[in-house]
């Protein structure tokens, strides 16, 4: 048997602008200043890294003399892992599971909202996402040392658990109640975005015109990039089918969040056979289809995390058609024979890699 892991969530999108810009680090701030309308921007920003969550946590901000907002984002991404993790006993998230079939939990708004928006992204994907995949995800337990492939039966007993539907949330009273005892939440599928969206909201409440999140791959870019007359930022994509930080092409966006779920980022082999960390709600396995991995890009990065998931279970066909029913995201889908499927909103901008592998296909000719 071999574990294949690579933190709480693998990085997913790797923003080439972040590359470039790193370079010019040894060259003086006030020498880099390029004027913006309301502000001066930095070619060189500022810069900090963390390891966090299981996964590298880095944030960068072009704005002179905003240096100091680096640690108020910090304190705020720590603040709700706190919250939110089940990893550590201790959290609100793990408090709802330790009372699921006893009582309903009182919790924070922030946990509270992102409760909430899990219930919406479940519901609206049928189960695709669902938030209460905990019992199925630590039975496996894909991405830690005692990861393991379940007998059937148990399988069988632990699916019987997972039902967003008898969530309960209480608005008045900010509660959150699991009908069954043993039901789980488990929210790592969606916490990231969620996080990534508070870190966004500190900086622009801060004063940041221009900046980039990073939190282990969902991708915030905020303003406009002092490296591109466009304004955008050259964001690249993960290639699913290789190792981390290989790119299979690009697109340019801003004031976007990008976030791929993929096969590469967790895995598990048992006899031959590679299991993802993708489960599905219906059979308690991983996912079963063409996908390789698919990217969202939308404006917040909760709706990325939530609706990558969602739109995974569902196939690149159906995937396809649900995307371009919402208007309000774009897709990239890359299969694992090598196809690549694009939503009608980046048809024009994605850019595949010169010595890539790859082939853009019409969702057309798919069968």
């Amino acid at each position: 048997m071999k574990i294949n892991k690579k933190g709480w969530l693998a990085l997913l999108v790797i923003p080439i602008a972040m590359l470039t810009l790193a370079s010019c680090s040894s060259t003086s701030k006030k020498e880099n200043k390029v004027e913006s309308k309301n502000t001066s921007v930095l070619k060189d920003p500022y810069k900090k890294e963390e390891f966090l969550m299981g996964t590298y946590v880095r944030v960068q901000i072009f704005d002179e003399g905003k240096e100091d907002v680096l640690d108020k984002v910090f304190d705020r991404i720590k603040e709700l892992d706190k919250k939110i993790t089940v990893n550590q006993k201790g959290s609100e998230v793990d408090q709802i599971n330790e009372q699921a079939g006893i009582k309903p939990v009182k919790v924070s708004d922030d946990v509270y909202r992102l409760t909430k928006d899990s219930l919406y992204f479940s519901e609206d994907s049928k189960g695709g996402f669902d938030l209460t995949i905990g019992p199925i995800t630590s039975l496996w337990h894909i991405g830690f040392d005692d990861a393991r492939k379940p007998e059937q039966k148990e399988i069988d007993d632990k699916l019987k658990l997972v039902d967003y539907k008898k969530v309960k949330l209480d608005e008045k009273e900010k509660t959150v109640y699991l009908e069954e005892k043993g039901m789980e939440l488990d929210l790592g599928a969606i916490a990231k975005g969620f996080i990534t969206d508070e870190a966004v909201k500190v900086l622009e409440d801060n004063g940041v015109t221009t900046g980039i999140v990073d939190l282990g791959g969902n991708i915030y870019v905020l303003g406009d990039s002092p490296k591109n007359k466009t304004g955008n930022w050259k964001v690249g994509i993960q290639d699913p089918n290789e190792a981390r930080n290989t790119i299979a092409g690009s697109v340019e966006k801003k004031d976007m969040s990008l976030v791929t779920s993929g096969i590469y980022e967790r895995n598990l082999e048992v006899d031959g056979k590679v299991y993802h960390h993708l489960f599905s709600s219906e059979t308690g396995y991983p996912f079963e289809n063409e996908i390789a991995g698919v990217t969202i890009i939308s404006e917040t990065s909760i709706a990325g995390d939530g609706l990558s998931t969602g739109v995974f279970s569902m196939g690149v066909k159906d995937g396809m058609k649900y995307v371009e029913d919402r208007k309000d995201i774009d897709a990239i889908f890359i299969t694992k024979s090598d196809d690549i499927y694009l939503s009608s909103g980046v048809k024009d901008i994605f850019k595949l890699n010169e010595d890539s592998p790859y082939k853009v296909k019409d969702i057309k000719d798919l069968k």
